[in-house]
């Protein structure tokens, strides 16, 4: 079958090495492949090292431990929207930024950061007043200096994926989270408890930073230019104001649990946590590798549109068995890791991870009208997503059950997946069935291999076993189906990542 990835390098000679432009530099293809492949590894590695982290510490600390972080991370959100005020993702737009953007950009954000900074450095008795808590004035002055040291690597990252040279990114993720790790492990041994959770965090944007810094080479130059400003701003805004809102209704419900019981906050937070871990490196994955190259092509609509059919099919081959997964084997994951002590989270566990489907798959249409010069309808989309968070909560909010409220989320995130996918028809040109078509046979793949692992749960046994048998059956049950139906994306997606294809087609 071709592949629909196909070479729109018109530059590319004929007598060119497959797989590498006339000027020696890689291909898009190649470029593809190589994000692809650092990205996955990234996420992949990172993950596994905060899940190691995230268990020793869950075991060591309380539920209003996590409550108390969880506070502490609301603020830290907003803040962290308006250090980068949709900067990042209008760079990543933008065909060809000078270093006069890139320079306009941090000394923007170094800015704004430490004015915020500031301002809730004096905001901390307020904070600490609101959720009853004395110990949050001195915990938000130590964890709120984490979102200056990530201002200072916004560029720099920024300039690794807009080159889709995310090597030295992943490595700099996996160095930071083993030893930020390490930092707060050592501290919940040593009897700090909630200080832990603290240090972890800050240790771990600074060495992530710090690393950046080391590694790339680009400095920014003593210049700050309105024109650029305005510029970036044009699609930067359309971005901020959709993350803000996003930001401000998913913390209106972390205010409200903590409202109700720092204990409730932890057990949400936990859960929350646990799912957003597939979630986050899922969407990750998907736009730090697939945007710049939409970019790239936003005024060919061919081959703009085959790249939409493929994303989507790469998406859904892959969130759709995680995310499904998760939710599958949640009772004895936990148990595995945590015995029973958080079993009050698994139900909330579980609803999220169903929720992440919508969630990756509204991110990746945002991504399609972003890349298509839409920026502005991702307000539009925000504002739906809002209003329908918003009703949720006003649904569910006098039950005084964080299990209600969750399930409210998981109805809001459909409603808005629904009209997402037929704005991004709108757009695009591309039908809403053909987008629907494009998920719908890993629909099936899916709970064909979900019903599989959970129809082989033992009777008896450990929690880990019960673990093992369902992921290995579930796996084996996945992989089998798409080969036997021919699924293209499968030998594709593993020549992506092991390079294979320059192989085949030097041949």
């Amino acid at each position: 079958m071709k592949d629909d990835f196909v070479e729109i390098e018109s530059e590319e000679a004929e007598g060119a090495p497959r797989g590498e432009s006339a000027e020696g530099a890689p291909s898009l293809k190649l470029r593809t492949a190589r994000t692809l492949k650092w990205n996955t590894l990234d996420r992949v590695t990172q993950q596994v090292a905060l899940a190691v982290v995230g268990v020793i510490l869950a075991n060591l600390l309380s539920k209003e431990d996590y409550g108390l972080t969880g506070v502490l991370a609301m603020f830290q959100a907003f803040a962290i929207v308006f250090v980068d005020s949709g900067f990042g993702a209008a760079l990543l737009q933008k065909k060809e930024p000078t270093q006069r953007d890139y320079s306009t950009v941090f000394w923007f954000n170094m800015a704004v950061a430490t004015g915020i900074y500031v301002v809730l450095w004096f905001a901390a008795p307020l904070i600490a007043s609101i959720f009853r808590s004395p110990l949050l004035v001195p915990l938000s002055r130590v964890m709120f200096l984490s979102f200056i040291f990530s201002a200072l690597g916004i560029v720099q990252t920024n300039r690794l994926m807009k080159q889709m040279n995310v090597k030295q990114v992943a490595i700099s993720n996996l160095v930071a989270v083993l030893l930020s790790g390490g930092v707060g492990v050592w501290m919940a041994f040593a009897g700090y408890g909630v200080w832990s959770l603290v240090a972890q965090a800050l240790t771990l944007s600074f060495i992530k930073t710090a690393w950046l810094w080391v590694a790339v080479k680009w400095r920014p130059s003593p210049v700050w230019s309105r024109r650029s400003l305005r510029e970036i701003m044009g699609v930067g805004m359309g971005v901020f104001s959709s993350s803000l809102l996003n930001t401000f209704f998913l913390n209106l419900y972390t205010f409200v649990i903590g409202w109700w019981s720092l204990g409730k906050l932890g057990l949400y937070t936990q859960a929350d946590k646990w799912s957003k871990m597939a979630t986050a490196s899922l969407s990750q994955i998907i736009t730090a590798t697939f945007v710049p190259v939409l970019a790239s092509v936003q005024d060919r609509i061919d081959d703009f549109r085959r790249y939409m059919r493929r994303i989507d099919r790469f998406a859904a081959m892959t969130l759709l068995p995680v995310m499904g997964g998760m939710a599958m084997t949640a009772t004895p994951l936990f148990h595995t890791f945590f015995g029973t002590k958080w079993d009050a989270a698994i139900l909330l566990f579980q609803i999220l991870a169903l929720r992440g489907i919508f969630i990756i798959l509204i991110s990746v249409y945002n991504n399609y009208l972003l890349a298509a010069g839409r920026a502005k309808a991702l307000v539009v989309v925000e504002t739906v997503k809002d209003v329908t968070m918003l009703l949720a909560l006003g649904a569910t909010y006098f039950t005084g059950s964080v299990t209600a409220l969750v399930w409210g989320l998981g109805a809001a995130s459909l409603l808005t997946w629904i009209y997402v996918l037929w704005l991004t028809s709108r757009s695009t040109g591309v039908p809403p069935l053909v987008m629907i078509g494009h998920l719908m046979p890993f629909v099936f793949y899916t709970a064909a291999a979900l019903a599989a692992g959970w129809g082989a749960s033992l009777p008896f046994g450990p929690a880990w076993l019960q673990l093992a048998v369902r992921i290995i059956v579930a796996v084996v049950a996945y992989v089998v189906l798409l080969k036997v139906c021919r699924v293209p994306e499968l030998p594709e997606m593993w020549n992506y990542l092991t390079g294979r294809f320059r192989k085949k087609r030097a041949a």
